[in-house]
């Protein structure tokens, strides 16, 4: 097994035996497909008939059943309509319509009334010592998280990443002139402060020395004033030319160096403004790429064009092996193969570069920023996050945008607010914030660690959330066009992009929350339904923003050589839909059967799943598991039994579990690496569902939670457990560490999530 990614967002390996298990959780064809009730053990044998689950599984829907998704084709959800299913089977979601729900369906339990004792646990589930450190493990937690939500009704937390965000910060104000010696000496103190003692940045806790991050660190502390000759950044220096110099870097590092002279432009991949003209069907348009990509390309293709140089104000030579050749020639890639294409192709954009007619480029670059202009955010932001926000500024800045002008001064602002002032005066820049997530993730813990539906601080959460759906259409409509929008993005502002993931896991909140207005939250509910499942991809999965964003040619772009640039389906994402869907009593609906099939038949052989937005199979596990438990899959199927073994095989000594994020490159790891609060809460998350409760892997878990819990009831941890791009990009979300173990423990107090399907608020 190894840890890389296939065309389709699963990672590889063999799939036989996992596939084999899907075999009747689709309709044969020509079925009838009923939405209730669900499927029962007898619906989903073990692994045989092959044939039959090939023969549904992404092929058309039952005969004679109306499908109506999205494409311009009517939908009716919500509102009372009756919405036209297979067998004539009734829907109606929301609006406070009848639910038609068959008895005795697979995972039916009842709410839990809004008055029972919130840590009052299930005595079937007590185990004299682990029990009562659970259930004051749990009071603590409680209490700590509840403390911490904002008057408005939101959570966040600090998204920390690495020094890159702070180093281009610096770099980008010097490039615009807009240096501040304040915010420069705060992000010089705080750069310096992650440097190690190799003279080093590495781009995660306890991860090796990262050269890119290193020569970024390096330049940002050269203009805020760091001497060359000083130790901390001779060492730095030093460690630089021993790993290749800035020749060995990555291109994103190189175009800053190339900003302000310290690289050749002629020496960089070129990126044609005329990209943006592309059809939508041609290969390497721009929205084959995914939208963190396409933000950020669109005006990269402008400062390609431009090719702009400031006056550096000091040389880098100390940073080349030989400054007198400092990019010196590299062998190309055999012409047969896809790299050896792609750098002859171009070599080719740089001959077209000369002779590209002025007017079409022109045109390219007017249109590339009525695009930018487009996607601005309320805030001033683009997407809700750093890089697109710093390119689009650069972009805009070349193509005469004033200072002072709307856009950029709002734009300015926006990268302002990104940043975290700390006690010690350094300033740490987020890459991003994550308010949505936080908020939907603390009220699911809170409301499975048993606090009343009704209290006023799930009540202020549902209230913001519900203020925060996007109900225009974005980005993703072209591969969408004519479906309806209803859906949440991640951040406090990113309207053109909401994404798939939150809005699952937001409906799942929304469901714990007995809401004052109850048709309000059904309302919004019933449209994230719509939204969510026409944004399904052709293989049954999904991905986080778009629906197929799976060309395999925007990575192979000698442009693209640092983290993922499409957003194929993934398992995590995929298993929070399904959950989603099942606790809304669709768990026999095609579309959640096409995805309980896709994720079954990407389950490694070990028994685990790949984590595309966290670090890794265990964070792939503990979304999987739960989901599939709730659409119907009985704990004694083989797919969840390869996986509980496979989760008791990689617990730690201490009881927890951790995975270091070297697993994305190195078999060695995978499952691997120090015990950490939120992986512990995934594992047991996933065990738990499984129906482990008072097995040992599960109490030595939960007791390792709860003594390492901190006395305000926190839990601390400095590892990164979050992913933006794997292995590139990681992320340490700081409410991770008290919202995942809080679910869990609230799971192993209560002995089920507070959450039934077709559940509605009252």
């Amino acid at each position: 097994m190894t840890a890389t990614t296939d065309g389709s967002g699963g990672s590889t390996g063999a799939r036989t035996a996992a596939a084999s298990d899907t075999e009747d959780l689709l309709p044969a064809a020509g079925s009838v497909v009923e939405d209730a009730p669900g499927p029962t053990a007898e619906d989903i044998p073990g692994p045989g008939r092959e044939e039959a689950r090939r023969t549904v599984a992404g092929g058309p829907r039952a005969a004679g059943a109306e499908e109506r998704w999205g494409g311009g084709v009517e939908e009716r959800w919500g509102g009372g309509a009756e919405g036209r299913r297979g067998g004539g089977v009734e829907e109606r979601w929301g609006g406070g319509a009848e639910e038609r729900r068959a008895a005795g369906a697979v995972g039916t339990l009842p709410p839990r009334p809004a008055d029972a004792p919130p840590l009052d646990p299930d005595p079937a589930f007590t185990v004299d010592g682990t029990a009562g450190a659970a259930r004051r493990a749990l009071a603590r937690s409680v209490e700590y998280l509840l403390g911490r939500q904002d008057a408005k009704g939101w959570w966040k937390g600090d998204l920390e990443t690495n020094v890159t965000m702070d180093a281009e910060d610096l770099m980008l104000r010097q490039f615009l002139g807009v240096q501040d010696d304040r915010i420069t000496a705060a992000a010089a103190r705080f750069i310096r402060g992650e440097q190690r003692a190799d003279g080093t940045w590495a781009t995660f806790h306890g991860g090796p020395g990262e050269l890119s991050a290193t020569v970024e660190a390096y330049v940002a502390l050269r203009l805020a004033g760091d001497r060359p000759d000083e130790p901390h950044m001779e060492t730095a220096s030093a460690w630089i030319r021993a790993r290749g110099g800035t020749a060995a870097t990555r291109v994103f590092t190189r175009i800053w160096l190339a900003l302000f002279g310290w690289w050749k432009w002629d020496d960089l991949p070129e990126l044609p403004p005329e990209l943006i003209f592309l059809p939508r069907w041609f290969p390497l348009n721009i929205y084959d790429f995914g939208c963190w990509a396409r933000q950020t390309v669109v005006p990269l293709t402008v400062v390609s064009a431009k090719r702009p140089v400031r006056p550096a104000p000091f040389a880098l030579d100390e940073l080349h092996t030989d400054a007198r050749t400092p990019n010196p020639p590299k062998p190309r890639a055999p012409v047969l193969s896809w790299s050896g294409v792609f750098q002859r192709a171009d070599r080719l954009l740089h001959l077209y570069r000369r002779a590209a007619p002025r007017a079409l480029r022109r045109a390219a670059m007017n249109t590339a920023a009525r695009w930018i202009v487009e996607r601005q955010e309320n805030d001033g932001c683009w997407g809700g996050i750093q890089p697109p926000a710093v390119y689009s500024l650069i972009a805009l800045r070349l193509l005469g945008y004033d200072l002072e002008h709307p856009v950029m001064r709002a734009g300015l602002e926006s990268l302002d607010r990104f940043a975290i002032w700390r006690e010690d005066g350094a300033r740490m820049v987020e890459a991003c914030q994550s308010p949505v997530w936080d908020t939907c993730l603390a009220t699911i813990a809170l409301a499975d660690a048993g606090l009343p539906a009704d209290h006023p601080a799930l009540v202020r959460a549902a209230d913001w959330m519900l203020g925060e759906e996007i109900t225009r259409v974005g980005d993703w409509a072209v591969r969408r066009p004519g479906l309806a929008p209803g859906g949440w993005a991640f951040e406090f502002h990113n309207d053109n992009y909401p994404d798939i993931d939150d809005t699952a896991e937001v409906v799942l909140a929304l469901r714990r929350v007995a809401h004052p207005e109850p048709a309000r939250v059904d309302a919004a509910v019933a449209r994230a339904g719509r939204w969510t499942l026409g944004m399904q991809s052709g293989n049954g999965a999904w991905g986080a923003f778009d629906a197929d964003n799976t060309s395999p040619f925007p990575n192979r772009l000698p442009f693209c050589d640092f983290g993922e640039v499409i957003d194929p389906p993934s398992a995590d994402v995929t298993a929070h839909m399904v959950e989603m869907l099942a606790h809304e009593g669709r768990a026999r609906h095609p579309g959640t059967r096409r995805g309980v099939a896709w994720l079954l038949d990407h389950q490694e052989p070990c028994g685990a799943w790949f984590g595309r937005w966290g670090v890794n199979y265990v964070y792939g596990t503990g979304s999987v598991v739960p989901a599939l438990t709730a659409a119907g899959v009985p704990a004694s199927h083989p797919a969840i039994r390869r996986a509980v073994r496979w989760l008791e095989s990689v617990q730690n000594d201490d009881g927890g579990w951790g995975e270091d994020l070297r697993s994305y490159r190195e078999e060695k790891w995978i499952g691997r690496g120090a015990s950490t609060a939120s992986q512990t809460g995934w594992a047991l998350l996933a065990l738990l569902a499984a129906d482990e409760r008072g097995g040992e892997a599960v109490e030595r878990g939960v007791a390792w939670l709860a003594g390492t819990q901190r006395a305000d009831g926190s839990w601390d941890e400095p590892y990164f457990t979050g992913t933006g791009f794997p292995w590139d990009f990681t992320i340490n979300y700081h409410l991770y560490r008290q919202v995942f173990p809080l679910t869990a423990l609230g799971r192993y107090v209560h002995g089920r999530p507070a959450i039934a399907p077709g559940r509605r608020a009252r």
